[in-house]
């Protein structure tokens, strides 16, 4: 086996213009996947984080055809005392579990006293939702950060500019509890929420003791419970281990929970599996490279070697030599291209996570992304490319075992 390494080196070297310039292609296609995997993993990873860690969490657990009926916020649907208590026994002890927050959503009229409109509210526990949601506080616009206080609200952009609305505002919320009773607060407007696409980027916040009293809750009762994981990674593996809410069933024999991941909930999942989708695309065009290139290159080889293949072929030399002899050559320019590609990959992504690239998303600008590369992917990507350029060399391989001694030898 050395020898043939040493003899497929030496013929690699020998036709070193043809060489270069394959090894070259698959270099670039190699470059080009791990920097765009690179940045694409990023802005993923960044799209995520804003979408979870400002407004939907990892998980939210509601109460049976709950998500059903979100658009018109019933409350009949709201979890009780009784089981809050079972969802917090399987949290407490859940190894996945970060943090989790608790929700009442409901539907009223807001009036700044000039005039009045629908609006969509979460009444939330100030406290557990600045841990559960660390980026909340970023999408709330003229104001200082602080805890929502009992009595204050955050008032929904569209709004603030329709109603002409400002902070420092006295406002009144009048909304309709499960009896069907109609209950008045007045709540001071502390801040302006920035819009979000997807279900709850419009609604307006207040203190979940506020929901309490307009809806004349005396017991504990939510709308949804929504859970932040340790490692967005095992989003999976937490839903698993949670799944025995969903066994629980009722005197009817029917469910009385449903768990959702944020990807079933909102529509920015639907980018993210387009950039996936490109991800593939840019893989197979990696794989097109290669094996034109390797298949190019081998071809090229046999025919500029029938003479020498027909020498030691009537030498002796078996046809399953020949086919290493061929595969090593191809083996060796997949395995080069890896590892240069591989290495200038690293040092671009590095540069350019030192510099950092300026971009907007959604209402946000200047925000400054900052790509990594993974051990992982570059070994997958090298891995792929080693295995592709074996396979383009199996055809040109078998060609030149094939091929007759003698006429080999009468080649001009």
């Amino acid at each position: 086996m050395r020898n043939i390494i040493k003899i497929a080196f030496r013929n690699l070297k020998r036709s070193s213009r043809r060489t270069l310039l394959t090894a070259a292609l698959i270099t670039i296609g190699v470059i080009f996947v791990l920097v765009y995997s690179a940045l694409s993993s990023s802005f993923k990873a960044y799209m995520v984080g804003e979408i979870t860690d400002s407004m939907m969490g990892h998980i939210q657990i509601h109460k049976k055809g709950y998500i059903a009926s979100v658009d018109n916020l019933p409350l009949d649907k709201n979890l009780n005392k009784k089981q809050i208590e079972k969802v917090l026994d399987i949290l407490n002890d859940n190894p996945y579990v970060e943090s989790y927050t608790f929700r009442i959503k409901l539907g009223g009229m807001f009036s700044n006293y000039v005039s009045s409109t629908n609006i969509r509210l979460n009444a939330i526990d100030p406290k557990k939702e600045r841990i559960t949601l660390p980026l909340f506080e970023k999408r709330i616009m003229k104001s200082e950060p602080h805890l929502l206080k009992q009595g204050e609200m955050l008032v929904p952009e569209l709004l603030a500019k329709g109603m002409g609305v400002k902070k420092g505002d006295t406002s009144v919320l009048v909304v309709n509890n499960k009896q069907g009773s109609v209950n008045g607060l007045n709540l001071k407007v502390v801040g302006i929420v920035e819009p979000i696409s997807g279900p709850g980027g419009r609604d307006g916040y207040f203190h979940i003791e506020d929901a309490k009293k307009i809806l004349r809750i005396k017991e504990a009762e939510v709308s949804e419970i929504v859970v932040r994981i340790k490692d967005v990674s095992k989003l999976q593996e937490a839903m698993k281990s949670m799944q025995s809410l969903t066994m629980i069933k009722n005197q009817k024999d029917k469910p009385v929970f449903e768990i959702h991941a944020w990807t079933k909930l909102s529509p920015f999942y639907n980018i993210i599996k387009m950039l996936n989708i490109m991800d593939i695309s840019i893989k197979i065009i990696l794989i097109s490279i290669v094996l034109i290139s390797i298949l190019n290159v081998m071809i090229m080889s046999v025919y500029e070697r029938i003479k020498e293949i027909g020498t030691i072929a009537a030498m002796g030399t078996p046809p399953s030599t020949i086919v290493k002899l061929f595969l090593t050559e191809g083996f060796m320019l997949g395995v080069f291209g890896a590892i240069v590609g591989s290495i200038i990959s690293f040092v671009i992504v590095k540069v350019i996570d030192t510099i950092g690239i300026s971009f907007a998303f959604g209402r946000q600008s200047d925000l400054v992304l900052h790509p990594s590369l993974q051990g992982s992917d570059i070994v997958a990507v090298s891995i792929i490319v080693i295995i592709i350029s074996l396979i383009a060399s199996i055809s040109p391989a078998f060609k030149a075992a094939k091929l007759n001694p003698v006429d080999a030898l009468r080649q001009n």
